[in-house]
């Protein structure tokens, strides 16, 4: 009796099911195991950006805590509390209060810069706010005692040189101008008498709102941010409503809308620094994605600690998946048709080739390199190649494109976003590593601080963007007055420090300064304008005249600002050095 079935149809008909099954479930494991390792590499992107920002804070608080510092060491913050003659007392807040103003104009952030006395119950002596029109000098009358105020108080207790900060609340006080009724915290830090007693103290009020908003600027659009302090209670959350609903007499925290933020919230040694989580309820459709951290303010008297968080939709997250696992539909169904007519006309020829095809989607699913595949054929087996290899250089090519926005977030995290010059937080960086160099090898080094003169006034007549045309001619010329071994960086609005490493040489020190001055005294061409905008210069050495890296910073800061209150346009070469005119590199 004649066979219905030979063994060929039945060894085609097994080989055809393998076939499809084998590439069924390679192409459903391939699609699950790259959904993970997306939403894994999203994930890890998405906690950098949260940390980088968190550096961020505490690197715009610390320069707040630097600023207070800075004022309070000023001898004539000192003397204007002591003094008995009241001209000289008038003469020391008119210039306490200009140099508020300053502050004011550079960081827009701040909306209240004041200094306080320790007697008369906290009476305020000098103050500048922010109001809708020009920065606003109280005097008289309208100078408040403070004394009652947590802040003030808490302050007054510490020991000299350490910085407050308090938490970050809806401000009710009176007369709070630009402030009221907006989210702040206050900096602080108190100012000591030669014999150790306490004074009173320095404090600014900063916009918590217009912090973070300068901080998140960069950040992608789709991504939200969460702010709480260490309770979880909201301070910043994209639905306003929710925002300090503690100061209404309600309550909208983070641990409610995510749940596993509660790790964060719990006892000091039990705690995580960092997590991501999702949103409680969450979908693919409308969940979110959320990396938090724990803040500290490490080197200052917080209150509280700050839950940092950036969400992303979960549907964001997964776009491209659906791309990746069109891909692994196409492949599948190819290997599948591929399977079954290779199984039907030639199963023993062509079961090499299939072996060799199934062993490099096993390395690659496995995360090794994909082996050899044939992809000289001109046939179907050819096209599965091809597609295995268009495949891989996909996903590779996603794994490049999340390296590349690693790179970029932490090309972000170090240089300033208008110059391209290093920032603050890198600058830093790079003096501790000199200093430490110098202090090894016994070299010196030198700092040079550098402040533009009238540069809010070209803010005010022509615009920011005269005044960032300003800032990025300014950078850029003092890139190229430096060698490659020294820093040019930005600190923050138009104050630029020079690093140069290695400065034996005092006289070639001295000619690099008059290089910088003659710089600055070039005008800038904007559009049709020549904009004017010369700066005042301050420099210190190491180890002339200091020799730890803040006392080297205020030693150039001092040095500056006495360039620029003897005339502006000034060089001065150190803190105890005499002045020198606007023609002389000399100290």
């Amino acid at each position: 009796m004649k066979r219905r079935f030979g063994i060929a149809w039945r060894m085609g008909v097994s080989l055809a099911l393998i076939g499809v099954i084998a590439s069924g479930l390679t192409g459903y494991w391939g699609y699950g195991e790259s959904r993970k390792l997306l939403r894994s590499g999203a994930e890890e992107r998405l906690l950098t950006a949260t940390r980088v920002l968190g550096r961020q804070l505490t690197v715009g608080l610390g320069g707040a805590a630097q600023d207070v510092r800075l004022i309070a060491a000023h001898p004539g913050t000192r003397q204007l509390l002591v003094s008995q003659d009241a001209a000289a007392v008038a003469r020391g807040q008119e210039t306490l209060a200009q140099l508020f103003k300053s502050m004011l104009g550079t960081h827009r952030e701040y909306y209240q810069m004041r200094l306080i006395a320790a007697r008369q119950h906290g009476l305020e002596l000098v103050r500048v706010d922010r109001s809708d029109g020009p920065l606003l000098r109280i005097e008289g009358d309208d100078l408040h005692e403070k004394g009652h105020y947590p802040y003030v108080a808490d302050t007054l207790q510490l020991p000299e040189g350490a910085v407050y900060v308090s938490r970050a609340e809806i401000n009710h006080e009176v007369g709070a101008h630009a402030g009221l009724d907006k989210p702040s915290l206050q900096v602080a830090t108190p100012i000591h008498g030669s014999k150790g007693q306490v004074l009173g103290l320095i404090v600014v009020n900063i916009d918590l709102n217009g912090l973070f908003s300068q901080l998140a600027a960069d950040l992608p659009s789709d991504l939200s941010l969460f702010l709480s302090n260490g309770e979880g209670d909201f301070l910043i959350h994209p639905d306003p409503r929710q925002a300090f609903a503690f100061d209404r007499g309600q309550r909208s925290r983070v641990q409610d809308s995510f749940h596993g933020v509660s790790e964060l919230l719990s006892d000091a040694h039990e705690r995580k620094a960092q997590l991501v989580t999702t949103s409680a309820h969450a979908s693919a459709q409308n969940g979110l994605v959320a990396a938090f951290v724990r803040q500290p303010l490490a080197g200052l008297h917080s209150e509280d600690d700050f839950i940092l968080g950036l969400a992303q939709p979960l549907s964001a997250v997964l776009a491209d998946s659906a791309h990746l696992g069109r891909v692994n539909l196409r492949i599948v169904l190819a290997f599948s048709a591929l399977a079954v007519f290779i199984a039907v006309v030639l199963a023993r020829a062509l079961s090499r080739p299939l072996e060799q095809i199934v062993e490099a989607i096993r390395h690659f699913g496995q995360g090794q390199v994909v082996g050899r595949l044939p992809l000289h054929r001109r046939d179907e087996i050819g096209m599965l190649a091809h597609s295995i290899d268009e495949m891989q250089h996909q996903i590779r090519g996603q794994f490049a494109k999340l390296a590349q926005k690693q790179e970029e977030l932490d090309r972000l995290a170090g240089h300033d976003t208008l110059t391209g010059l290093p920032n603050r937080r890198l600058f830093f960086d790079r003096l501790h590593q000199a200093l430490a160099r110098a202090k090894r090898n016994h070299t010196h080094l030198a700092l040079l601080y550098i402040d533009l003169d009238n540069f809010k006034d070209i803010n005010d007549t022509l615009g920011h963007a005269a005044g960032d045309a300003v800032l990025c001619a300014v950078g850029q010329r003092l890139s190229q007055l430096v060698r490659e071994a020294d820093t040019v960086a930005r600190l923050g609005g138009d104050e630029f420090i020079v690093l140069l490493d290695g400065a034996e040489d005092e006289r070639a020190t001295a000619m690099v300064m008059q290089r910088v001055r003659e710089a600055l005294a070039k005008p800038v061409r904007y559009q049709r304008t020549e904009l004017q905008c010369d700066g005042s210069v301050g420099m210190s050495r190491y180890p002339d005249d200091a020799t730890e890296v803040g006392d080297l910073i205020a030693a150039a800061d001092h040095a500056m600002y006495t360039a620029k209150a003897a005339g502006r346009q000034r060089i001065r070469i150190s803190a105890q050095a005499p002045d020198a005119s606007a023609g002389d590199a000399g100290g």
